[in-house]
């Protein structure tokens, strides 16, 4: 799988959900995939994915991004004004640099890895790692105030040259806005062997409306 793209189209509820798959195109090279997500027969998400046959052998390995923080020791979870720390964030193991945290001014870097699986009972691969942590890329890189406004992803765009290897995945994110525009959060993903892909989220940025 070498992009996938999820749509936010509304928040997912906490409650019986229902996952709908075809392909949108098959062929010897590549395919076209699609989901959708719903729940009380309302889409909720839509998200595709482009499969592609492996590079060859001697293609060249170019990788143009920084290299990762090594792995830092054990932190605590830290701070995540205004959030939920139970559910997602309690699952996954949190590595900031050092004195930092979701609530330290971005761009930010961290090292993280599911505590559970993300489906019980099944085994974990390279992909679903990597799209556990893709969508936390907007949160690593917090620069917009999104405790007096409303900052939020639409989306997420997760592109891989190659299947990261490992549990632990490192995020590092920044983010880009303007006045009478949108937000853009982009990050580099990282495993122990390095740069891997890319993360790209569109965020909503306006004011919060009371009720």
């Amino acid at each position: 799988i070498a992009r996938v793209t999820v749509e936010l189209l509304r928040p997912v509820p906490v409650a019986d959900l229902r996952v709908e798959v075809r392909a949108v195109r098959t062929g010897a090279r590549v395919e076209l995939l699609e989901g959708e997500l719903t729940a009380d027969g309302e889409p909720v998400l839509l998200a595709r994915a482009w499969r592609m046959v492996a590079s060859p052998d001697d293609t060249p390995s170019l990788r143009h991004g920084p290299a990762a923080p090594p792995l830092p020791g054990p932190r605590p979870l830290g701070s995540m004004t205004g959030a939920y720390l139970g559910g997602y964030v309690s699952a996954m193991e949190w590595r900031f640099e050092d004195g930092r945290s979701f609530d330290s001014p971005g761009p930010g870097t961290v090292w993280a890895r599911q505590r559970v699986p993300l489906v019980a009972g099944e085994r974990d691969t390279a992909l679903t790692r990597a799209l556990t942590l893709a969508d936390s890329s907007w949160a690593v890189a917090f620069e917009l105030d999104h405790r007096e406004g409303l900052v939020i992803n639409t989306d997420v765009t997760l592109a891989l040259h190659r299947d990261p290897v490992g549990e632990w995945l490192c995020l590092r994110s920044e983010t880009a806005s303007s006045p009478a525009g949108s937000g853009l959060a982009t990050g580099l993903m990282y495993d122990g062997s390095g740069d891997c892909g890319r993360v790209l989220q569109t965020l909503l940025v306006t004011e919060r409306r009371d009720g």
